[in-house]
């Protein structure tokens, strides 16, 4: 099962980022997980530019959720609200089929952001008819650098969290298959 991961954040250090590269790491046999790289490179969203226009940045992201069989997002609360650059990627994708059916779960990288997650759950539910709100797990990270983020869901309880989650977004995956 392939799993597309993507995080809301664009620093390089990103608590969010560390915590789906973290995921990665657990995944095991049974599941891979890639965190996407590119939402950077989505330049501003215009409906001039969908269809025959669509930039080739664009292009590759809508393929990555199209080959992917669910999404895992981890994105932190800028200003109270999603990050710009995260609804930026999203709006590329409304009008597109890619995204329409995916299952897509949340991670959450602090016990703080609750307007975010709020956000998180009224778009992706908009986008999707298979976000489910129901397969969420939250970690306390705020403030870790990468590599302590790292070593923190390497320990056992930890990992344990993380591969209870894939397992749960899995068999959610599954269903109707």
């Amino acid at each position: 099962m392939h799993i597309l991961a993507l995080s809301g954040s664009l620093r390089r250090a990103s608590t969010n980022t560390a915590l789906l590269q973290a995921l990665a790491v657990h995944a095991g046999p049974s599941h891979t997980v890639t965190v996407f790289s590119g939402l950077a490179d989505l330049p501003a969203f215009n409906p001039d530019r969908e269809g025959p226009h669509t930039p080739a940045s664009v292009m590759a992201f809508a393929r990555a959720v199209d080959l992917a069989d669910g999404l895992i997002v981890s994105c932190p609360e800028y200003v109270h609200a999603l990050p710009g650059s995260f609804k930026n990627a999203i709006d590329w994708l409304v009008s597109r089929t890619e995204i329409i059916g995916k299952p897509i779960a949340l991670l959450h990288a602090t016990h703080r952001g609750d307007d975010v997650l709020s956000d998180l759950r009224r778009v992706l539910a908009t986008v999707s008819d298979r976000f489910t709100p129901d397969i969420f797990a939250q970690f306390n990270l705020r403030s870790l650098t990468p590599e302590a983020i790292a070593e923190d869901l390497a320990r056992p309880e930890q990992a344990a969290r993380i591969q209870t989650f894939l397992n749960d977004f899995a068999a959610f995956i599954g269903v109707g298959d």
